[in-house]
């Protein structure tokens, strides 16, 4: 592996950073924003922002408008723009919405990217992923699926409840899991904007970055013509995996742009606070964990790129995704828990960006299956060699 950047990535990692720079972090204090993240007007601000400086949905394919990254570009990207807690909304780069652009430029139809993924690249609509349920439905588990989706003549007619599912409140379409007669999932496409989709509430969250929030979603007789199953039937749990171990993967980039901020935060602020006659960095205690930091990063960095070299070649990469999403999330959770000791009372309010991302990246040991899953599946490979 060659980890030098090339003149042209060199050149956008610039870009991007200037533009979070210049652009986006002004705007971290912007009162349009709240506990279930930017509102629909600051996020259209800092898409349009993003467009004029041609940066809008990079890792979209040059057809529908995207910059076309490899996924090695997208961990220079992703964590360039994760620097911020508005970068990832700002470049049209964050989840679900991210995931579901990968998805659909997959498996959907012509006529399917037409009516919902170029408005989506656009930025002028936003998506959710409606998967996960409330008990005794599917969460880690998705055999355990409850909400059905049954036929009747031209329309497949789906019941059932959906919970956390993020962005929904706002979000123009759905890409809806759904269990099949016969035991096997589908993935279903459908408005948002139907009677018989109902958004019941919100979930407080720790998290407070992704524009929608979390909600609860039920689906009362929802009726979707059979074109708007999005690629075959029967093949749901498959096209979650085409979905997902990408989506983990850009997590970890965007988690460690943010991990690395409240680093740099921390630093600075060890080098220039004093205690007991010297500056804190001079401290063991405190130069030791700011060590420790610079380590975590670096193997998180190294763990993305492998990774993403992998899926470059072609490969599936699902161990890999596992692997790197549990390395990273815990590793990029470290340095920003680290860095809040560090900054003390700073750490622990709003004088600082760090206690923002301290909640926000709590919840990625969960999020795209939890550290446990992930070890269970890696330990049920090593049980195979």
């Amino acid at each position: 592996m060659d980890f030098s950047l090339s003149p042209a990535q060199l050149d956008l990692q610039q870009r991007t950073r200037r533009f979070i720079a210049d652009e986006v972090i002004p705007l971290e204090s912007d009162p349009r924003q709240g506990s279930h993240g930017p509102s629909e007007e600051l996020r259209n601000e800092l898409v349009a922002r993003a467009r004029r400086h041609g940066l809008l949905t990079p890792h979209a394919s040059k057809a529908h408008g995207g910059l076309g990254l490899s996924h090695v570009d997208k961990a220079i990207v992703f964590e360039e723009a994760g620097y911020s807690p508005l970068g990832p909304v700002a470049l049209n780069i964050h989840a679900p919405d991210e995931g579901n652009v990968h998805l659909m430029e997959e498996v959907a139809t012509a006529a399917q990217k037409a009516r919902w993924l170029q408005p989506l690249i656009d930025g002028h609509v936003r998506s959710c992923f409606c998967m996960t349920e409330p008990p005794p439905g599917a969460g880690s588990d998705p055999s355990m699926m409850q909400t059905m989706a049954v036929r009747d003549g031209e329309h497949y007619v789906i019941t059932g409840r959906k919970w956390f599912i993020t962005g929904a409140t706002g979000a123009g379409f759905a890409i809806i899991m759904a269990r099949m007669e016969d035991g096997s999932s589908t993935m279903f496409l459908a408005d948002m904007d139907q009677p018989e989709i109902v958004i019941e509430r919100q979930i407080d969250a720790l998290d407070s970055c992704f524009t929608g929030g979390h909600g609860v979603v039920r689906f009362d007789g929802l009726r979707v013509p059979a074109e708007d199953v999005l690629g075959t039937i029967g093949e749901g749990f498959r096209y979650a995996q085409v979905r997902l171990a990408p989506a983990r993967l850009t997590h970890c980039m965007r988690w460690l742009g943010q991990a690395r901020r409240a680093h740099e935060v921390a630093s600075d602020y060890a080098r220039k606070r004093q205690a007991f006659g010297q500056p804190l960095i001079e401290h063991e205690g405190v130069g030791f964990m700011l060590a420790d930091n610079e380590m975590d990063l670096h193997s998180a960095r190294l763990a993305i790129w492998h990774c993403a070299w992998v899926l470059d070649q072609g490969q599936k990469g699902r161990h890999e995704s596992s692997l790197t999403k549990v390395l990273c999330s815990e590793a990029e959770w470290r340095v920003v828990d680290r860095s809040v000791q560090i900054l003390g009372a700073s750490g622990v309010s709003d004088e600082t960006i760090v206690a923002r991302i301290f909640k926000d990246i709590r919840a990625f040991r969960i999020y795209d299956g939890p550290s446990e899953v992930h070890r269970w599946s890696m330990a049920k490979r090593i049980s195979r060699l």
